[in-house]
């Protein structure tokens, strides 16, 4: 059995959803602790079964037991340990999903977690689904939703606008490219996501460069090549950004202590 996994919606889902990961330690007879999770711009939310699972994030400690839970935006490295027999599946939602749903207002909401009613959920799934079952669900959901929006709004657009340039834009070149204002698109973005434009761009940077030192191997790749290859000014500034998020350089960077997304 492994301890972490990824699965895969559908094409048309993928707008919408970017993977399910699962965190099983539903047979192990021993804590699994002291691991970590990065930031990655996304939404969670964490189905959890069994005993529980501790989080800490920047602002708190969480005890998830058995049930439901919606995860912010994460700014920081995120501790979790996974009691025997609990078993958490996490369904990673694109920063702009849940901007599709006007009654959520996120705008102080990051590096925090609470748990939800299953009724509060837009698609019908219990604790105990198996992943196929889960899998076919949020894609029949996710699908219906892409057929019946069509049109992408102001957030999945600046996100769009971003993924296009390599998060090499700033906020006054994306209101020139939507034709908005800058005050206006920051006030959209932070109620949707609870992050700023500039602070998205930069978790979706470092990340990136995060997943580039791990699949191509420090010791092949030498720092200021990931540095100058992602565009940070400099070295010195890609280690303090590296610091800020993970509290260690990346030469101290230890990434088997990390659940890292799979090379796809």
């Amino acid at each position: 059995m492994n301890l972490y996994s990824e699965h895969y919606v559908s094409k048309t889902c993928e707008r919408f959803v970017n993977k399910i990961w699962c965190l099983d330690n539903s047979i192990g007879e021993s804590l699994i602790e002291n691991k970590l999770v990065l930031p990655n711009g996304c939404f969670n939310l964490a189905i959890v079964t069994g005993n529980s699972i501790e989080v800490h994030t920047s602002k708190n400690k969480y005890l998830m037991s058995e049930g439901f839970y919606f995860c912010s935006q994460m700014t920081n490295k995120v501790l979790v340990n996974i009691q025997p027999k609990t078993k958490v599946t996490i369904i990673q939602l694109h920063a702009w999903t849940l901007s599709f749903f006007p009654k959520y207002n996120l705008n102080n909401f990051t590096d925090s977690i609470i748990k939800i009613d299953p009724s509060e959920l837009p698609f019908k799934t219990n604790l105990n689904s198996d992943i196929s079952v889960l899998l076919n669900r949020i894609n029949i959901y996710f699908e219906e939703l892409n057929s019946i929006t069509s049109s992408k709004n102001t957030i999945e657009k600046i996100c769009e606008i971003i993924k296009i340039h390599h998060e090499e834009i700033t906020v006054s070149e994306i209101g020139k490219s939507l034709n908005a204002s800058q005050r206006m698109l920051q006030i959209k973005f932070k109620s949707s996501t609870g992050l700023t434009i500039k602070k998205y761009i930069q978790i979706l940077k470092f990340r990136k460069s995060v997943d580039q030192m791990v699949h191509s191997g420090l010791e092949k790749l030498k720092l200021t090549d990931v540095a100058l290859y992602n565009q940070y000014f400099d070295q010195s500034h890609f280690i303090k950004q590296f610091k800020d998020v993970t509290k260690t350089t990346p030469k101290m960077f230890n990434s088997d202590s990390y659940f890292l997304s799979k090379k796809r």
